[in-house]
């Protein structure tokens, strides 16, 4: 069937070649409200790329979201993080558009997917329905707008993608309005020395340029003493006029003596080169201030595809004596500018500012995999886990090892396994492996237990221990009593919650029946819809099961009445 459904949107996508390169006016906005950004595309996220926009919903959730164009929905997920709720529909001229954190879905999609999560008795689903079993049109209402998922509030995430490749384009470039006539801010500029020789304002350090805004609105640096090969950095967002939120540009161009070195925009990207966006920053600088500099040259192990045009991987070779021009262009889809002139002058001096490199025992080869043996655990690194070498920082311990910190990024899972041999089988049951963040508070990892070895896989370097979790979860009613009449309740809704290794399963029966209850984790809230069949009983017994990650259980039961 997969087959079959690929051959005729290779059709469609053929019929249709000839066309624009991205159809205008075809789609219509997925609101009925005007459209204000929470989030632009390709705005720089944590280890990733932003796949869509992020629509404003006026602070409300439940508002109509309508199909763009005629289609039929290929895909529905229901998940408690990520998107959330959200559909997949397929349009007959090769694209599908995505509608995420949806509040829930129209009457009849509704319907389909809650049938499923009854027949599975899971509130998490995925279904792919065949080609054609649900058709929509262009204008009807498919959904509601929410905050499900990962959202940090109430809105929108829209997607156009490839019903091909799966590549997501800018959404604007359909013909999407949005009031924008504001420049990009720029906020920071940062010069790197890049050769062994190389030196800016007599340092082989990074360091940060001041500029000042002239009378056209343009930017101009002070003068850069530099000699050797360099590169520069910026800290940059964009602004549209009816938001205040800080999104991300759509281009930026270096140029260096009217010859352009780097130029990048965000129409569009691969989902699988994504995690590289950990290379177009500097990952050192977030993981110390949490601010995101994107450098206008390429970085080792960068294989973003992003780049329109590259000179000498976006690097300046600056010779003594020779003067230099460099202009960094930066600008949002509706041509905004904000021009950054920086005059680089070759000049090589007696440095002041000294780059030492910190070495230690453990030399971190990128291309190699790499086995570490800390006492109380073992890592190993496949190769290419890492964009570059370096020196790694690795502490042994008892319980707790140190596998360097989270200024470096890691592109590729690595293992980390745990003896517990010294821990009776009962206790093991209540272990886990825990990532320990800067409060030093542990949080769960998925911990997979072979007889006396733990072991987890993560992307996230950091100070890893072995945790116990003895206390069982909590559940509590959050708007109803024991005995109470609900007659006029839509819903009924209880809180749950676990101290440390967190929710892993919950299940809920009235009267004996499996009943579909909603979670919520932001909100730790599980809610019950009274639209759903209740068998009919005026008396209703209510079971409510939770079970945190290493196998702790509570239950809760309740009766209440209805008519």
């Amino acid at each position: 069937m997969r087959i079959r459904i690929l051959s005729l949107l290779l059709l469609s996508v053929l019929s249709v070649m000839g066309q624009e390169k991205y159809p205008l006016n075809t789609f219509r906005a997925p609101l009925d409200i005007p459209i204000i950004l929470a989030g632009t595309f390709g705005e720089l996220r944590s280890n990733h790329f932003h796949s869509g926009i992020d629509i404003k919903t006026q602070q409300r959730q439940g508002l109509p979201v309508y199909a763009i164009g005629d289609g039929t929905v290929t895909r529905i997920k229901i998940g408690l993080w990520g998107y959330g709720k959200v559909i997949y529909i397929a349009h007959p001229n090769g694209y599908t558009s995505v509608y995420g954190h949806l509040q829930k879905f129209s009457p009849e999609i509704e319907a389909f997917i809650k049938k499923i999560q009854y027949e599975k008795k899971s509130y998490e689903v995925e279904v792919f329905p065949d080609y054609g079993d649900i058709k929509v049109s262009k204008d009807q209402v498919i959904a509601y707008s929410g905050n499900t998922g990962g959202s940090s509030g109430p809105h929108l995430h829209f997607e156009i993608r490839s019903s091909i490749s799966e590549k997501p384009t800018n959404p604007l470039l359909y013909g999407l309005e949005v009031r924008d006539a504001t420049n990009p801010v720029l906020l920071n500029l940062f010069a790197y020395p890049l050769s062994e020789d190389a030196q800016v304002n007599r340092s082989t350090k990074k360091i940060q340029i001041k500029f000042n805004k002239q009378k056209d609105g343009s930017y101009l640096a002070e003068n850069v003493y530099a000699a050797g090969t360099i590169g520069f950095g910026i800290n940059t967002y964009d602004r549209q006029d009816l938001a205040a939120n800080k999104n991300g540009v759509y281009s930026i161009q270096q140029v260096v003596n009217g010859k352009v070195y780097s130029d990048f925009n965000f129409e569009s990207f691969s989902f699988g080169e994504t995690r590289y966006i950990n290379t177009l920053i500097d990952y050192d600088h977030f993981g110390k201030y949490n601010e995101r500099i994107q450098r206008c040259f390429i970085a080792p192990g960068n294989r973003l595809e992003i780049y329109k045009q590259v000179y000498n991987e976006g690097k300046i070779s600056v010779r003594e004596g020779l003067n230099y021009n460099v202009e960094i262009l930066i600008k949002d889809l509706n041509n905004n500018l904000t021009k950054l002139v920086i005059p680089v002058e070759g000049k090589r001096e007696q440095p002041l500012v000294i780059e030492e490199e910190i070495k230690t025992d453990y030399f971190i080869i990128a291309k190699q995999p790499n086995n570490y043996d800390l006492g109380a655990a073992k890592v190993y690194f496949p190769a290419n886990t890492f964009y570059e070498n370096f020196y790694m920082d690795l502490q042994k311990g008892e319980d707790t090892v140190v596998i360097h910190n989270n200024r470096i990024p890691a592109h590729k899972n690595f293992t980390i396994t745990f003896d517990v041999s010294k821990y009776a089988p009962q206790e093991r049951k209540k272990l886990f492996i825990a990532r320990l963040d800067k409060k030093k508070k542990a949080n769960y990892m998925n911990t997979f237990k072979r007889g006396t070895s733990f072991t987890t896989r993560t992307r996230s370097l950091g100070t890893y221990t072995l945790a116990q979790d003895t206390i069982p979860p909590k559940i509590r009613p959050k708007n109803f009593k024991e005995k109470q009449w609900l007659n006029n309740y839509r819903y009924l809704s209880l809180v749950i919650s676990d101290d440390l290794s967190g929710i892993d399963t919950y299940s809920a029966t009235l009267n004996g029946a499996w009943i579909l209850m909603e979670y919520e984790p932001k909100t730790k809230t599980l809610t019950y819809n009274f639209d759903d069949k209740i068998l009919n009983q005026t008396q209703c017994e209510l079971k409510v099961v939770v079970t945190d990650n290493v196998g702790n259980s509570n239950t809760f039961t309740s009766s209440f009445f209805r008519k």
